[in-house]
Parts: structure tokens; sequence; C-alpha cells
């Protein structure tokens, strides 16, 4: 067994120098106490011009602050709450990509990358600590790195698949045990459960489930009780599914690869979800270049992908990155399983959305608005779902599609919309 060497937090982070490229991975798995003591070294001028990329990361985000804004830029691959105040005002940028050439974009050049942050769970027996919650391109980065910076935390779990790393991959090791993040979602409204059931449907025995986390992915997930030999494809997950595979409703039997395996690229839920992952080798937890490879996707029969929208304009056209030119949250992985659901024999790709914003604004709209980004070109469009009904586009010209659309908007904004067709020329 190798030995592991600790060294102070503090210590460790004097490895970043001004100037440096840095990564580490999303959601629960950002290590949070590293990133702490960089944004020390900022606060006592130690560090200037820093670049930062990663995915949607969850809690603190020090270095997105105004004050901040000359010790470290981000450069986010998807703008979460905790840094979308800083895109707003330029501090911080958004890098455009689907998820699954996040690592190409880091081993072709395109995104250089000096050091690397983790937290990473306790050394096994072998002297190899495990990435946990999430993989997504941790490997590109490590692998082009000029160190590694590893933070051991007590409460990150164990997970298998592309998780496990060599202590001699790690340039310095340090330890800090805190809790993961960890958050619920609230109960799914009527309109979440009337979508859902719409969505539930078209879900058969057998199929193979990509969904986000959320009120509506959680609205179908309560509906699946009856199903039989679902399985997990997706680049993530989160405690919904956890009922479901202990019931055997899920237990992948039905996949032509990665049978009987749960497969996702990070977690994000409550510390149930944490412990069930833990050392649980029914789920794998791999490389997003391999979850979201629109030809892995494929391979599975019967895949079903959940994906939401902030506007879907009667064309089929779907922006879910911005409003208008302000991003809001990413790309993500939206295009890579849109195509491959529908590459998948029998596949359903599905945009599932409310008919209308919190505040009463339709998100079928005649047009995107002014500088909005379509993340799902019209070509790639099949199912679109509201509470008010769903429909298929996939083969129907732009007039059917206009009619369609507007049959599942809000019935408030129905006539209004179809005027603004015609003034188009789409009707």
């Amino acid at each position: 067994m190798t030995v592991p060497h600790y060294i102070p937090i503090e210590e460790a982070m004097q490895l970043v120098q001004s100037g440096d490229h840095l990564y580490w991975p999303c959601v629960s798995a950002s290590p949070q106490q590293l990133v702490r003591a960089l944004v020390a070294r900022g606060e006592r001028g130690e560090l200037h011009g820093v670049n930062i990329i990663h995915l949607h990361t969850e809690g603190y985000a020090g270095y997105a602050a105004p004050e901040h804004k000359d010790h470290f830029h981000l450069d986010a691959i998807f703008v979460g709450a905790n840094s979308r105040a800083a895109n707003d005002r330029g501090q911080a940028d958004y890098i455009p990509v689907n998820l699954s050439d996040t690592g190409k974009m880091i081993r072709t050049g395109a995104q250089h990358v000096d050091g690397v942050l983790l937290m990473v769970s306790e050394p096994d027996e072998e002297g190899f600590v495990s990435l946990g919650t999430s993989v997504d391109c941790a490997w590109d980065a490590i692998n082009n790195a000029r160190y590694v910076i590893a933070q051991v935390n007590k409460y990150m779990p164990y997970t298998y698949g592309d998780t496990r790393v060599p202590l001699s991959k790690i340039t310095a090791l340090t330890r800090f045990d805190e809790p993961l993040f960890a958050e619920g979602y609230p109960e799914p409204t009527d309109i979440d459960r009337a979508i859902g059931r719409y969505a539930a449907e078209l879900i058969e025995d057998g199929a193979t489930l990509q969904m986000g986390i959320g009120r509506i992915p959680n609205a179908v997930l309560a509906l699946m009780g009856d199903r039989k030999h679902l399985g997990i494809h997706s680049e993530m997950f989160s405690d919904g599914v956890i009922p479901l595979i202990e019931s055997g409703v899920i237990d992948g039997s039905k996949k032509r690869i990665d049978v009987g395996k749960h497969v996702v690229s990070f977690l994000k839920g409550t510390e149930n979800l944490y412990k069930y992952v833990h050392r649980n080798p029914s789920v794998e937890v791999r490389d997003i270049a391999y979850t979201n490879s629109p030809m892995v996707i494929a391979q599975n029969p019967n895949v079903v992908g959940i994906n939401s929208a902030i506007q879907v304009d009667l064309t089929g056209q779907v922006c879910s990155d911005s409003f208008g030119s302000r991003i809001y949250s990413g790309s993500g992985g939206q295009l890579d399983f849109m195509l491959g659901t529908a590459y998948s024999e029998g596949g359903k790709p599905i945009i599932a959305m409310p008919s209308m914003t919190g505040k009463g604004i339709s998100k079928i709209v005649p047009q995107l608005t002014t500088g909005a980004g379509v993340v799902t070109p019209r070509t790639c469009i099949h199912w679109v779902i509201t509470e008010q009904g769903r429909v298929n586009l996939f083969g129907k010209p732009i007039h059917e599609r206009a009619r369609l659309l507007i049959s599942i908007a809000h019935p408030s904004v129905r006539e209004t919309l179809e005027r603004q067709a015609k003034e188009l020329g789409i009707l």
C-alpha cells in the first residue's frame, strides 16, 4: 500500500502562480477548501491574472466576487448561480461547447490547463483515490496539467468507473473533511406533474433514461413505478432514481452496453445519494466524453432523453442557455443527447418545459429573442411537451410545426402567436 503524504493546504496551494490556468470538477466535487485557499492568496495580493475553467459548480465561489476581478477570471463551460453575476458584469465569460467535447478542448490545447484542483475520497489499499461525484473532463485536465493538487475528504464517496486516480498522479496531497454540497428539490407543482404524465406515457418497459435533475425529472420518475427493466445512461442524476433502483424498476438489464450499470458523469443531490453511490458497483461515474457521446448513447435501444428549454420558436429552434444575449446557464449536454437519442433504435428525444415562465411570459415564441443561442437546431427537434400537451415535430414542415406548437402553448397566447406567425409568413 502506498502511504499518503499530506501537506498543509497553504503549502500545497503555493504551486499556483500568477497567470496560471486552473481546472476543477463540477457540482458537488468542487474542492471547496482549496478554492478558499486560492482566493485567500488573491486577497493577499499574491496572485494576479489566474484563469479558471469549470462546469457548473455549487457552493463557495469567492473568485467570482467583484473585488477579485484582477486576481481571477472565469471561463465557465456552464454558468451556475454562484458565478452568474460575474458573467453579467464581464468578470467571467462563457464557453459554448457540447459537454462531449469539453475534454477535447483541453487535449487539443484550445483550452490550456496548468493546474488541477481536486476533491477526492480517502485513498484505498492499492494507493488510489476516487474522483467520487464528478469525473466530467477531469482526466484530460489531469493528463495535460503541470501539477495536480488534491483535497482528500472523508465525505467524498468512493465511486467506480473512470474515477480511480493513483496517488502518483497527484503533485500535492492535502486533506480537509467537510460535507459535500447537498440539495434536495421541491415537490413538483401541478404543472410539473402534467408535463411528467405526458413524458411518462412515452417511456416503455426496457427504455434507457437520460434526464437532468429538478421538479420535472422528479415528476417523471414518480410515475415509473409500474415499469420494468429501465436503464440509466445520463450525464447526471439525483436522488429520484434510488427508489426505482431499489425496487427493481431500474436494473439496466435491457441495455446493450454497460448492462446492469447505472452510468453517469456527475452527481448532485442529498447526503442520501452520496451514501448510496459509495462503493456501489452498480453505479459507474464515467468521463463526459463517454456518457455524452452521441455514438455511445445510440448503442442502447429505446433511449428517452428529457431536456428543458428557455424558449422554443415556432420553427422548432431551441434556446436553453440564454435570455437573449444574456448567458444564464449553458448548452450542457442537450444536443449530445438529442442526437444520440434520435439515433437510438426506438429513441425519443424530448424537450419538456412549462408553457409559461413564472412571470407569465410564453416560452413558445414566434422567434427567439435577439441574441438567443440556438442550442438544439430545428433539424434535430422531435417531441416537445408542455402541461398543455405533447407534439412530435420530426419530419414536419414549418407551417405544421407552428400549428402544433401553438396547440401546446398557453391558451392565453395562442391567438397572438397565430397572428404573429401569419405576419412572419410562417402560417
